[in-house]
């Protein structure tokens, strides 16, 4: 099977743990204070727990957020959506969010999606030698 070939992927970086630990020192609030400010902004509706905010923040197991408390948390933390939602992202499902400076990486990437393993190995090898990483 192809999968047993490909590398084990490491595990997801604690992103949006990261990202609360920092802004909520940042803002100087306690859990509750946070959890006061994290509302639908549509509703008015507190939508994330001081203690899903706690355990998430010490690294305990807890529910992956909805849409709803990624909007909330955004506001919250005063941070944007996309934020929170690129963190959430990289914990809880291992996806990297790669922000290009133009709509001509937006294009590229579009493109590999449609590419073979194969392909996209070849092309990272000619991209190494044209373009180096920093």
């Amino acid at each position: 099977m192809a999968t047993e070939d490909r590398p084990r992927a490491e595990a997801p970086r604690p992103a949006l743990r990261e990202l609360l630990k920092r802004r909520r020192a940042e803002l100087g609030l306690s859990y509750v204070k946070l959890a006061q400010r994290c509302v639908d902004p549509e509703t008015g509706d507190r939508v994330v727990k001081d203690s899903w905010l706690h355990r998430l923040e010490t690294g305990e197991t807890v529910i992956a957020p909805d849409f709803r408390m990624l909007v909330g948390l955004a506001a919250g933390l005063e941070v944007a959506l996309e934020v929170v939602q690129a963190a959430a992202g990289e914990q809880f499902f291992g996806i990297s969010t790669v922000k290009g400076e133009s709509g001509q990486a937006r294009a590229l990437l579009a493109r590999a999606d449609r590419m073979t393993p194969e392909q996209v190995d070849a092309l990272a090898r000619f991209l190494d030698v044209i373009a180096p990483q920093e």
